[in-house]
């Protein structure tokens, strides 16, 4: 399904989750375009590099600086060099689409929503999958504290149980220092704890808001 198409649908998303938390509790944040923009540049590279056309500078209809593709080239090679994210990718399917009627429970209450998510990497051998992250991070720690800023927690956990796994990575690759970071999750660790409790709360209250649809 081509990328455009896949928001389109009609199941509630984390990008849905994120739009809901800024219109109830608004924060100023930078501008995600240009790093949307060039985590789809490294996401593509590595997981759909049929799409990537390197004599324009482009993916699919979008330009890029030929500075940016050389940046993303150099953290391609920094993944590859990692022998946990280069042997994931190698038993992984890229970009796949899951959804389905998720039942949940908050505040005294039990309901459902039709979710969707779609991961980077999927290996239906290891029964979990991972996330690719560009980060201006230089360090591990730093890596870390990113992931909790940005509500990573949240998107993994809505991806591990629409998945149903107990296991799950986030790859951190530095566009600083080109270093990779890795984060191990399970459904004990205390990320995919608190990330749980963010999107239920969220989730309750689209349900509240909306029911089991998107408002556009």
């Amino acid at each position: 399904m081509a990328e455009a198409d896949y928001y389109k649908r009609s199941e509630i998303s984390n990008s849905d989750l994120s739009w809901l938390k800024q219109q109830l509790w608004p924060r100023v944040m930078p501008d995600p375009t240009e790093a949307y923009k060039f985590g789809s540049l490294i996401d593509a590279m590595l997981t759909e590099p049929e799409r990537v056309n390197y004599f324009s500078y482009s993916l699919g209809d979008v330009k890029y600086k030929k500075e940016d593709f050389a940046v993303a080239e150099k953290m391609k090679k920094a993944f590859y060099a990692d022998p946990v994210a280069s042997q994931l990718l190698k038993v992984s399917v890229g970009q796949k689409e899951m959804s389905r009627m998720m039942q949940m429970y908050y505040g005294g209450l039990d309901f459902s929503l039709d979710v969707r998510c779609k991961w980077d990497l999927w290996a239906d051998i290891l029964r979990h999958g991972g996330d690719i992250k560009s980060t201006t991070a230089t360090t591990q720690s730093e890596f870390e504290a990113a992931c909790t800023y940005f509500d990573y927690d949240r998107q993994r956990a809505w991806y591990m149980d629409i998945a149903n796994t107990d296991k799950d990575i986030l790859i951190g690759i530095s566009k600083k220092n080109f270093k990779v970071f890795k984060l191990f999750i399970t459904k004990d660790s205390d990320f995919y704890k608190s990330g749980k409790d963010k999107y239920l709360e969220l989730a309750y209250r689209w349900w509240l808001l909306f029911g089991n649809s998107r408002p556009c």
